[in-house]
């Protein structure tokens, strides 16, 4: 349903930092960045195109929840680890959410903004 996802962010340096190292371990990177001259910058994440924005701007987005696939549940304890070692706070450690289903497992963390990003695999064990 959706194409991509853009969110602002006070700190597009510490953002970028953070989400380059909370995403790699879901086998995503930078695709693009755009600073057009006099503008404001943008980043692109994804895997191939990209998928997820960020940009700088007076105020960040607000309250938000975003969730990435994670091809396993491996992957979301490594998101989860690389996301609180670049800086993010601890919203809900890897575990199983059985009230969403039986094979949810998921990982919260705030970044740099207090934005709540997750990662999640629908995959049983």
């Amino acid at each position: 349903m959706l194409d991509h996802v853009g969110i602002s962010v006070n700190d597009v340096a510490r953002s970028r930092a953070f989400y380059l190292a909370a995403l790699a371990p879901l086998g995503y990177g930078i695709v693009m960045e755009i600073s057009p001259p006099g503008g404001h910058s943008y980043i692109g994440f994804g895997a191939g195109k990209p998928d997820f924005w960020i940009g700088d701007a007076p105020t960040s987005t607000g309250h938000l929840h975003i969730a990435f696939a994670a091809k396993d549940r491996a992957a979301v304890d490594a998101f989860y680890a690389a996301a609180i070692a670049a800086g993010g706070r601890d919203n809900g450690a890897p575990a199983l959410r059985p009230h969403y289903h039986p094979d949810y497992y998921g990982a919260f963390v705030f970044d740099p903004d207090g934005l709540n990003v997750e990662a999640v695999c629908h995959l049983p064990e």
